[in-house]
């Protein structure tokens, strides 16, 4: 039993010691850090650029207070499961979503961000509701967000500029191109590669779930068929 608790991950807490309890002070850090997503987008759209990455910045970096206080307390909760990932959802979520309308983002990233976490919140929701199982979070995954909200700030507080590469012409991949751009962009691309690998972990990960309680399912039919 020893073995097997130095072998399991860190932030990844059994199910036997989660507990039931909503009003604990890791899920009360992550409901204020669910209401600042607003706040952020209309400082933003206002023209607030420095106070908008503040309160990004600061809803971003205490996602690791809510953790470590949920782990370190022994309260890691039923709800606190749900409502940590959907914060680090909405902010990304939202967080791209109001860089595209002041026009620092292209199009294709916003929609490769929010296609990639549709995919896991709908991925996750069906294989727990017909399988009874759940992908726990791997650490690329939790760098690959962070490397992402790196990159939002940065494009956010839009300053300093950086020159472009100027390796290509197009538009669409700021960096490349020979246009000035937040240095908040190269921080994005590598979240988003790490972003790809981790969700493909997240897949092979799922469908190995599935398949191993379609095969305990079959077997505990085999052995009822066989008893009668």
């Amino acid at each position: 039993m020893s073995d097997e608790k130095e072998k399991r991950p860190s932030w990844d807490t059994p199910e036997s010691e989660v507990t039931n309890r909503i009003f604990t002070a890791a899920n009360v850090v992550s409901f204020i850090r669910l209401c600042m997503v607003p706040v952020y987008l209309v400082l933003l759209l206002d023209g607030h650029d420095i106070l908008a990455t503040f309160i990004f910045a600061l809803a971003a970096s205490t996602d690791f207070i809510d953790g470590q206080l949920a782990r370190r307390t022994h309260t890691v909760s039923r709800l606190g499961r749900l409502l940590d990932p959907a914060v680090d959802r909405a902010l990304m979520v939202f967080g791209v979503v109001g860089l595209l309308l002041v026009g620092r983002l292209p199009v294709w990233i916003v929609a490769l961000v929010i296609a990639r976490d549709l995919l896991l919140i709908v991925g996750g929701a069906y294989l727990g509701a017909r399988y009874k199982a759940r992908v726990a979070v791997i650490f690329p995954g939790k760098v690959a967000t962070t490397l992402l909200f790196v990159g939002f700030a940065g494009l956010l507080l839009n300053w300093p500029l950086v020159a472009g590469l100027a390796v290509c012409d197009f538009a669409w991949l700021p960096g490349f191109n020979a246009e000035p751009c937040s240095w908040g962009i190269w921080f994005v691309y590598a979240g988003l590669i790490l972003c790809i690998y981790t969700t493909t972990v997240y897949v092979l990960r799922g469908i190995d779930a599935m398949n191993q309680v379609k095969a305990e399912r079959a077997a505990a039919k085999t052995q009822a068929a066989k008893a009668e």
